[in-house]
């Protein structure tokens, strides 16, 4: 086996230990010990390929919007109308994360919670993810008028302000038992109510 070959196997099973222990612990409670353990690898090995605990971290949230924003792109389907693209796009995200529940954590963690002192490089990992949020909501709204003096750029913004405060929300109720899938849910919702408001409107007829 050639060592390049090699060195990515091993930095593989570090990704995968370190995707499991930050999954299941979060960024704090994470352990490189445990880690080490799991995976039967010697902390100098770990230190090699990732200098810090901060840089592991940061290899499993960059892989984790990446391999979501991939997966939304390619499942996402081309179809007309908003209603449709709205369902589409929530039921995607949702399939994505029970594929792939070792991200789930890593995920939440990142956009609701992340740790202060990574909180500008949790950024640029997600930056591609949230291109792709952005390009998804302006291309629901092109199916639609918007009233007069209302641009794309300001329901864009009202939507990341309703973004905030649920995801605030969430970080405060997560101790009632609160699940993922019900945020995800409440993110649609809210999205949804963004676009078609709360009142149902009835079409009259003239005679």
């Amino acid at each position: 086996m050639k060592r390049e070959e090699k060195n990515q196997q091993t930095k593989r099973r570090i990704i995968e230990g370190a995707l499991s222990e930050f999954s299941v612990q979060g960024y704090a409670a994470g352990s490189t010990n445990t880690i080490c353990g799991v995976q039967g690898i010697s902390k100098g090995i770990i230190y090699h390929y990732f200098e810090t605990k901060d840089v592991l971290y940061l290899a499993c949230v960059k892989e984790c919007f990446q391999r979501l924003t991939e997966y939304i792109r390619e499942n996402m389907p081309d179809r007309d109308g908003a209603e449709y693209s709205l369902e589409d796009y929530f039921s995607i995200r949702t399939k994505f994360f029970y594929s792939y529940p070792v991200y789930q954590r890593i995920f939440c963690e990142a956009v609701i919670s992340p740790p202060a002192h990574l909180r500008s490089e949790i950024q640029k990992c997600r930056q591609d993810f949230d291109q792709l949020n952005i390009q998804i909501l302006e291309q629901l709204l092109t199916s639609f008028s918007l009233r007069p003096g209302i641009s794309k750029d300001d329901v864009i913004e009202i939507f990341r302000q309703f973004q905030d405060f649920i995801n605030i929300r969430y970080q405060m109720s997560n101790t009632e038992g609160q699940t993922f899938y019900a945020h995800e849910e409440k993110c649609r919702q809210t999205l949804d109510i963004l676009l078609y408001g709360v009142i149902e409107r009835k079409e009259t007829k003239n005679d």
